[in-house]
């Protein structure tokens, strides 16, 4: 049976065409060599090397098992370093997801970092909402994904590592008429209200702020899980946004954006976390991709 450091020896002789020099350098007594020799040339029913008189020549079926042992012995060889470079995360894909908070908040700085760390590796990000990361972590289109928590139901098949709290608020643009006063939620409302779409506790305050009847729905003027847009629709119209602090805080510093005062709606967050399968074992890319959004969400504090 072949394997390949028997074709390492095929390829030594083939090489050194010389038993004794051949053995040395794969390190074998030469009795031990010519053994393998001989149980090569038996396995495969043909004689790969001249050996009576003379010199040691390969035969025509030498040349040519020499040359496909070679391109084995290479390919073996790419293939070790490769799963080391794998191993150390500087080879192989990865796919994660992210809600629209996280994917405004922390991905930016996220890709950022793992390119310059890691500028071999091919990442795929889908930004989504929970339901459809959750769709596509299930079927192992993608590795993990961090989102808001609250909606995502308990599953023995799904590992939950909170993240922490993104603290949100309601935005409008500077020459907003509510602008730098203090108002109600129900006022607020009234102006078009834009949000992500909303975890069932948030949707649940909603509705108790505008003294709707239990159960009933509450549909904003503009639900959309693009943060980007909703960060447009502030700054161009009299929608009132809900955001993340985070994800506007260039706008706030140079005054565009201002956030309002509501003065009955209770400090909101969002819940984020990471979401991974419990049963896979996640590529080495996944854990650092994961380890680096840790770090990332510790530095925004």
């Amino acid at each position: 049976m072949l394997n390949l450091k028997r074709l390492a020896h095929l390829v030594a002789l083939a090489e050194e065409l010389h038993f004794a020099r051949a053995a040395e350098r794969v390190h074998l007594s030469q009795a031990a060599f010519s053994r393998s020799i001989q149980s090569i040339e038996q396995d495969l029913g043909m004689r790969l090397f001249d050996r009576e008189s003379g010199p040691v020549k390969t035969t025509p079926a030498g040349d040519f098992m020499t040359d496909r042992a070679r391109r084995l012995l290479f390919d073996a060889r790419s293939l070790q370093r490769d799963a080391q470079l794998y191993r150390d995360s500087q080879l192989g894909d990865t796919a994660f997801g992210a809600g629209p908070y996280p994917g405004a908040t922390i991905m930016p700085a996220a890709l950022m970092a793992l390119r310059r760390e890691y500028p071999s590796v091919n990442i795929r990000l889908e930004l989504n909402n929970w339901q459809l990361l959750h769709e596509r972590l299930v079927a192992e289109d993608i590795e993990f994904f961090v989102a808001d928590l609250r909606d995502v139901p308990p599953d023995p098949k799904l590992d939950v590592s909170p993240l922490g709290r993104q603290p949100a608020h309601l935005f409008v643009h500077a020459g907003h008429p509510l602008a730098g006063k203090s108002c109600r939620f129900a006022q607020a409302w009234a102006f078009g209200f834009a949000t992500v779409r909303m975890p069932a506790p948030i949707e649940a305050l909603i509705r108790r702020l505008l003294d709707r009847p239990a159960g009933e729905p509450v549909v904003p003027a503009i639900e959309c899980d693009d943060l980007s847009i909703l960060r447009t629709l502030a700054l161009h119209t009299d929608a009132v946004v809900a955001m993340a602090d985070a994800a506007v805080l260039d706008d706030l510093r140079a005054g565009t954006l201002v956030r309002l005062d509501v003065t009955d709606l209770p400090p909101v967050y969002a819940e984020m976390g990471i979401v991974t399968l419990g049963h896979r074992t996640p590529s080495p890319m996944a854990m650092r991709s994961i380890a680096c959004i840790r770090e990332i969400v510790r530095a925004l504090g």
